[in-house]
Parts: structure tokens; sequence; C-alpha cells
């Protein structure tokens, strides 16, 4: 098979045309021998000269123009009907199949492409060339390697105007993609001039967005359809909720009215396990939740049922635990019943059989906790971010009192996080719209043997504890209660009519003691208003020092000198 490759060029660019013409030979310059030179000649004997076996070469550069790649959608459009044919309409298509199957020309292509798609389809199940060897296998034993993390790529706010990375979210189809949304959580101390754009990046491309998004405010919150990858919610500043179509462009495809909006920023967005998958949750300041698990502003984690049939029933119970704002709740995704909450300076572990206290809890940190989240592949893990730009990595079955790895990320406040679905890459953002892809060691990522019992044992363990200290608790109120309450009006009056005459006397004897003192006041000032002779000062010091009672009966009085 013979390949050809045909370069296309303009013919000025291949410069002055040459003309070649046949004429005789022209004698343009002649140099004559002068003798003199070899009289200047040395010969040089012997000749050393250094061989090499390869070829020698010169060094030399060249500077070749930059390559920019640019990833461009393409949208697809069923095709292929006629125009009176409604693709929409499922008769139409129905019939106008039937009448294309009864054609010759149609029943011929199908008998002449049979015999190709049945040798492919013979080849494909004689071998699979995707075919897992080692999905059966065992949990590997990973190395016992120090913790460790490394940063693989830096994703910056374009604009000039910096703004907050406030939230993440990774592409459901292999997590090619990462959507931030950027936006100022100051109220009411946005600068002028801000933009209101949010991106989605290609993790190999950090230099420019792969797509803007703009909507008509800022965005808090950005998650995709875990069903349709293409689609996205957003929360905006101003309590809208915003949807786009990747394939429709840039702009807002849907956007709730301002009168059935938040009036508050929207903190959290979440699509809903539904038949169609459009259905979607929203939380912000100006509401209590409805149906799912929400910490509040006051560090309150509130379990709502939506399907509950009385008002009394929609809320289900709290869990008091922050001593502020709630930054992040989310569920163990091995053990649903345990969940985390990240608030004030310490992140906590719940039990939902534990509703007085935590099960388990992190030390409390001299910087504010933002943001946390579990790790996808180890029931063991979760990660937190702090406002001096530090991210810590905790393994409660290797250490339960400091993180397994401290990484400091950046200067500026880290303010979200989000972890990749098989649990090696977490995307960090700051304060300044700066957003650190981390690839952590195989360790932190990979699932250890026998971790799931360990763990599992371990919240047992805690929660069992904590139900034993809340019982314990319990009874101490209750027995002081019954030693305050216990007690019926008889048994207070005959305690009161036993008690009186020891009151009586108690009195009698403070009131008593007052005079006595006070009489004594009076006879040590007395005795330093008179006069007294120079010869007689000591004995007269003596004599009032020897008749003073107080020494004698333990008084305070001041004894005159």
């Amino acid at each position: 098979m013979e390949i050809v490759y045909v370069y296309v060029k303009k013919r000025s660019e291949f410069g002055k045309q040459c003309n070649f013409s046949d004429r005789q030979a022209e004698l343009n310059i002649d140099i004559p021998p002068n003798p003199e030179l070899a009289e200047q000649f040395v010969e040089r004997n012997p000749v050393d000269t250094g061989i090499q076996c390869s070829t020698s070469m010169s060094e030399h550069e060249a500077n070749t123009e930059r390559f920019e790649m640019e990833t461009r959608g393409i949208n697809h459009v069923e095709g292929g009907w006629p125009k009176d044919v409604n693709p929409l309409e499922l008769e139409q298509t129905i019939r106008f199949r039937k009448k294309v199957e009864k054609d010759e020309n149609y029943i011929n292509a199908i008998m002449q492409l049979g015999s190709i798609m049945e040798h492919c389809i013979k080849q494909n199940n004689a071998i699979d060339i995707y075919q897992e060897y080692f999905d059966d296998e065992d949990v590997v034993e990973v190395t016992e390697e120090a913790p460790s993390a490394k940063t693989i790529n830096v994703f910056r706010d374009p604009q000039e105007i910096k703004r907050s990375a406030t939230h993440l979210s990774w592409h459901p189809d292999g997590n090619r993609k990462l959507a931030v949304a950027y936006s100022c959580l100051d109220f009411q101390r946005a600068p002028e001039g801000m933009s209101h754009e949010s991106y989605i990046w290609d993790l190999e491309n950090p230099n420019r967005p792969e797509i803007v998004l703009k909507p008509s405010s800022s965005l808090v919150t950005l998650e995709y359809n875990p069903k349709d990858s293409h689609v996205l919610l957003g929360g905006c500043y101003n309590g809208q909720l915003a949807c786009w179509d990747t394939r429709k462009g840039s702009l807002v495809a849907e956007l709730s009215t301002i009168e059935f909006s938040h009036r508050d920023p929207v903190y959290g967005s979440i699509w809903l396990q539904s038949k169609t998958g459009t259905e979607c949750f929203s939380a912000s300041t100006d509401g209590q939740p409805t149906k799912f698990m929400v910490g509040t502003e006051q560090g309150i984690v509130i379990s709502c049922n939506r399907k509950a049939k009385t008002s009394a029933e929609k809320i289900v119970c709290t869990f008091p635990g922050h001593h502020g704002p709630i930054y992040a709740l989310q569920r163990n995704p091995f053990y649903p019943k345990n969940f985390l909450t990240v608030g004030d300076w310490t992140a906590r572990i719940w039990s939902e059989d534990s509703r007085e206290s935590s099960i388990m809890w992190t030390k409390y940190h001299m910087a504010y906790l933002t943001d946390g989240a579990w790790s996808p592949a180890r029931p063991a893990v979760f990660f937190t971010t702090k406002m001096d730009g530090t991210l810590d990595i905790w393994d409660f079955v290797f250490k339960q009192c400091d993180p397994a790895l401290s990484l400091k990320v950046c200067d500026e406040a880290l303010f979200c996080l989000r972890v990749q679905d098989n649990g090696c890459f977490i995307a960090c953002g700051s304060q300044l719209g700066t957003t650190t892809l981390l690839e952590v060691s195989n360790g932190l990522c990979t699932l250890q043997r026998n971790e799931k019992n360990t763990a599992s044992s371990i919240f047992e363990r805690e929660t069992r504890r904590e139900k034993i200290l809340e019982a314990r608790h319990r009874e101490m109120r209750l027995k002081e209660k019954g030693k305050v309450e216990g007690k019926d009006d008889d048994q207070r009056e005959e305690e009161t009519t036993l008690n009186l005459e020891e009151l009586v006397s108690k009195a009698e004897e403070e009131f008593f003691d007052i005079i006595f003192s006070e009489l004594r006041k009076k006879e040590v000032e007395a005795m330093k208003m008179k006069p007294k002779p120079k010869h007689q000062d000591l004995e007269t010091d003596e004599e009032v020092e020897g008749e003073d009672p107080g020494e004698e009966e333990g008084d305070h009085a001041e004894t005159p000198t």
C-alpha cells in the first residue's frame, strides 16, 4: 500500500522564481599562484588525530512556535429522518421503519453487511481484550510506607479580581474534569467589577478552562448530575438555582424565579436519587431542611423526614455538637449510620444510636476548620481543611490523636475540598480562587487488610462507650432531681419544726457575739485615748495584752501597742 503525503504551501512562500537558460561559460576572476606563500609553509610531522566511534555532532537549538491545543465539543443531533417524520413521535418512526424494511435495497444492504458483522462478533467472542484477570483477587497488602501527597496541578482563577473557590465537583464519567464555583462570601464586600463566571477545568490543561459558565449571580455551589454528565446544578449567591447544559453553551439553560428562590445564598445543593434524575435539593440559611440531615449555623445537626404525616414527626432528632456553624456534613460511605461533621475548631464523628454526644472527635486546632470529607476508598480515612491553608489527612486506625499527614497547600485559607471517586486525587479550593490538585500515596487510598472489620469495631466500641456514659449522666441527673423534688410537704414541715430551736439558739449566739465584739472595740479605743505616763508604758502594754479577752476567745479585735 503506497502512502503519499502532500505538503501544501502558497506560491508566494517559495521566493523568487528561478529561470534557467543555456549560455557560454564566463570567467569572472583569475587568481595566479604566489611563490612567496610556499616559503612560509611549515610541515608538521608527526600529526596526531583523535578518532571516535560515533560521528561528531554540533549542539544547536531551534525556537519553534508553541503548539496550542483547544478542545471543542460536538453536539450530536439524530438525523436521517425525512422532513415529514417527527423523530420524537414513536408511531411515525415505527411506520417509517416498516416501510424501509420492505425495500429491496435495504434487504440487500443488510445481507452484505451481515457477514462482516458476524465475522467481527465472532472475533470479539473469541478473545476479550478487556478481560480483568485479577478482579477476584484478595486485597493487596500495601507496603508500610510513610503517608505522603504531591501536587499534580494548580488551577488558578483567570480573573484579575480574585474570588474564593467555594465548591468543587468531579465529572461523573471518569473524573476527567473538575467544576469549580467561584464567589465572594463577604456580605456586601464584593469588589466592584468582580466577575460572576465559574469554570470547568480539564485536568490535563491547567492553563485555560475548558468551559465557562456565566450565571447572573456568583455561584456558591456547583454539582454535576450523576446520570447526565452534561447537566450541572448551581446555587447562586442571590438565592436562585441555575441549571446548565454544556451542549447548549455557557449560558444558563434553566433558572428558578425570584419568588420561589432562597432569600440568602444557596450554601448546599445536591441531586436526588430519582427515576428521571432531574430532582434536586437546595439548602440555605433562610429555612429548615425537610428531608435530609443538615448542619445549622448554631452547631446543631437536624435529621428530618419529608415523608412524615404530621409536623411533629418531620424532625426526627437533633445532635448538638459544635460551638458555631457546621461547614461540612457527610455520611461514611461504608457505614452510613456514622457521619462526619466539621465546624469551629474540630471535626466530629457521630453515630445515629448516640444522640447526646459524638463518639469520636479531633483535638481543638488553632485555626478554624472549613470543610471535610470521607475517603471513598477507605472507611477509616477522612480529610479536613483549615483557615491557615493546611490539609489534614486522618487515619484513626493508624493514629487518633493527630493527623496521619498534615500538608501546607498554600498560604491563604482553604475553603473547600473534594475527593475523587478512587480516593487518590484531592482537589482543594482556596480563598484567592486557586484550586490545587493533590495525589496521595497508595497507603492512603488502598483498602488495608481487615480495615472494614477494624473500623466497624471501633465505631461500635465508641458508640457503646458513649451510651454507657449517657446512661450514667442520666442516672446522676435523676438522683439530683430526686433529692430536690423527692421530699413531700409533710417532711419539709417536720424538718422545719425540728430545726426551729436550733436556728433560734444559733441566732442568739451570733447576736451576743456581735455585741461583745463591739464592746471590746470600744474598750480598746478608750484605752488608746487615755493619757499614759512615760515610765509606765511597758507595764501598761503588758497589762492590756494580758487582760485582752480577744486573744483567748479567738476574736480578731486589734491589740493596742
